[in-house]
Parts: C-alpha cells; sequence; structure tokens
C-alpha cells in the first residue's frame, strides 16, 4: 500500500489521522508513506520525516500515483473536478447534506471511490471516530457559554487549559441533558460536564425512543449525541421554544448534522465557528434566549488528545486495507449504495 496523508485545508483544522509514532508503525508494516507538509497540524513535518515518511508539498495528491490511497479528516477542496484516487476521510455525503451531490460527482467522473471513515462499520458499529473528544469539546462550550465565561475567538489548546477553564467557571445549578448518552460522545460530554462540578442527566435509546418532551425542556442545556440514519422525530423544534414553561437556553448539537435530512434539532440550521461559536435563534422575551452550538470539527479545539485517540483507533483497521476486512467491505458497499442512489 502506497498511503498519502493530505494536508487538510481549513484553516481551523489542526488534528492528524496518523500521528508520527503510528506512521512509524505503517512504515515499519512495508507500506510507503507519504505525508504533505502542513503549517497548521498539531505535530511537526519533521515528526514524520523521522518516522519513515517521505515529506511533499501540501495538496500534491492530486498528482500522486493512481495506487496511492489519500488519508484525510475534512473535505477536499473544490479541485480537482475528477477525482480518481481511493480516498479515506469523512465524506459527509450520504444523508443528503450539502454539497453531497457535487462530490460524488466527481468520484463518478474520475472513477475514484470514497471509503467514508463514518462508514467504516463491523455489525453496524463504527470502529474509528473522534466522538468522545466531540462530546466532551460540545458539552464543555456550552457549559462555558451557560455560565458567561467562553472566550472568545476559540483557539485550539491542551485539555489542561480547557479543563482549568471549566472548573473557574461558576453555575447557577444548571440542568444538563445528554441524548446519546452511553456513545463515545456522550461519554465525553458526561465527562466534560463532571469537571464543571455537574452531573448530566443521561438519555440513551430507551428515553429517545418515546421523548418525554417536557422533561427535555426542564433542562436548562442539551448536549445532542445522537446521529441517525434513518427519519426519526426531532428533539427540539421553533414550537417547542413557545412553550412558556421551558427551561431550555443552550443547544449544543455535537453531531453537526445541521444539513442533513435527518437533523435531530431543526433549531439548528446553520454551522457556527471558532470566530463566533455560539448563535442565538430565540430571544423574544418569553422566555429564557437560547443559543446554540454546532461546530463541526469541535476536537480540533483539543488537536493532539483527539489525533492521539483516532490514530490508534484507526491503525489496526488501516493496516488491513490491502487484503480487506468487514470493515473496508462496509465501507465500499456504503459508497457503492450511495453512487447508485444518485447515478
Amino acid at each position: 500500500m502506497h498511503l498519502w496523508m493530505r494536508h487538510e485545508t481549513r484553516s481551523t483544522e489542526r488534528r492528524a489521522p496518523l500521528t508520527p509514532a503510528d506512521a512509524a508503525r505503517v512504515v515499519a508494516a512495508g507500506h510507503a508513506l507519504t505525508v504533505e507538509r502542513s503549517p497548521q497540524r498539531v505535530f511537526a513535518d519533521d515528526a514524520y520525516a523521522d518516522a519513515g515518511a517521505t515529506l511533499a508539498d501540501a495538496l500534491s495528491w492530486v498528482d500522486a500515483p493512481d495506487d496511492a490511497v489519500v488519508l484525510g479528516l475534512k473535505e477536499l477542496p473544490d479541485e480537482p473536478a475528477e477525482l480518481r484516487h481511493t480516498h479515506v476521510f469523512f465524506g459527509h455525503a450520504y444523508k443528503g447534506q450539502t454539497g453531497a451531490e457535487e462530490l460524488l460527482a466527481r468520484f463518478r467522473r474520475g472513477g475514484g471511490r470514497l471509503l467514508d471513515i463514518e462508514y467504516l462499520t463491523v455489525e453496524g458499529r463504527r470502529v474509528v471516530a473522534f466522538g468522545y473528544w466531540a462530546g466532551y469539546v460540545g458539552a464543555a462550550l456550552a457549559a462555558l457559554s451557560t455560565r458567561g465565561a467562553l472566550e472568545t475567538p476559540l483557539h485550539p489548546m491542551e485539555r489542561e487549559e480547557l479543563d482549568a477553564r471549566l472548573r473557574a467557571s461558576t453555575g447557577q445549578d444548571e440542568r444538563y441533558l445528554v441524548t446519546g448518552a452511553l456513545g463515545r460522545s456522550g461519554t465525553g460530554a458526561r465527562d466534560a460536564i463532571a469537571v464543571a462540578g455537574s452531573q448530566a442527566t443521561a438519555w440513551d435509546l430507551a428515553e429517545t425512543a418515546v421523548l418525554d418532551r417536557e422533561a427535555l425542556l426542564a433542562h436548562d442545556v442539551l448536549v445532542n449525541c445522537v446521529m441517525v440514519t434513518a427519519p426519526a422525530p426531532p428533539f427540539v423544534t421553533d414550537a417547542d421554544l413557545d412553550d412558556p414553561a421551558r427551561r431550555l437556553r443552550t443547544v449544543a448539537d455535537v453531531t453537526a448534522d445541521f444539513t442533513s435530512e435527518l437533523n435531530l434539532v431543526p433549531v439548528v440550521t446553520e454551522e457556527t465557528t471558532w470566530e463566533q461559536p455560539v448563535r442565538r435563534v430565540r430571544d423574544d422575551g418569553a422566555g429564557p434566549a437560547v443559543d446554540v452550538i454546532a461546530i463541526d470539527n469541535l476536537p480540533s479545539l483539543l488537536p493532539r488528545e483527539a489525533s492521539t485517540t483516532f490514530s490508534a483507533d484507526l491503525l489496526p483497521t488501516l493496516l488491513q486495507l490491502p487484503g480487506g476486512s468487514p470493515a473496508w467491505t462496509a465501507a465500499q458497499r456504503s459508497f457503492e449504495q450511495a453512487m447508485g442512489a444518485r447515478a
């Protein structure tokens, strides 16, 4: 296998799908590894060179050999119009998201394929995700914002700094609710809330299957960690915000699935950013103002911790790619289904 790890073009993306230590394991397994130089990646270029990787210029993957597998995390640049390589990244293209049709059309024209990391599954369970740190950061931002202690613009940091901010913030006995509480993201969210000195109500499949909307609205903060693949009743709608008895005032949508047809929190209609992480969606005096947080690369705010966990989880599956495995077969099947549905 020739693995080509690309530079991430998004200016706020600091993570890497492979750490230098795990890059050395790829090389030790006999694979060729090319790593594009990146001025913003949390790990230095030289660390990858020391691990045995060949360094290349940013965005040079477009001229990589045909058999190279291009590894990344977030969206590709708009060019080239034809994608001929095998790409491994989070494509966000199978649930009707914005830009999905255009991305799949590029693969169709070029004859390449997308092995979407989100669809690397074994018996329906994802084998790798940034979920824990997404939940952790999303809940931390929600707590800080609700307490009036969120400093903006946001910037990458170490976990110790974020935890110190949480411990220093003071709340007024806020009630927290985490949906999808038993998954990776939900676990991270509950841990961050605990660091902030509070305890979250934990809802998972049983509690969200038949939603107690009155109980949901009786919480100050909702951290949504449920991402669905089939239509389901939404958790919070505009009509819910009309309820005069609601306490809800902060919604952190960790899934950031706002461009999908399956959005569970339709009060979130667009992303928020590092520069403006909080957007007010209701302030009509009929109840507490309502703020939403929907940043689609939350773990990049803790890039070292997030990358280290993700890389360790990805490595065993990545080394199986040349010969195939159930997870890669599942990703290939999802790609073929998406291409067929949009032919």
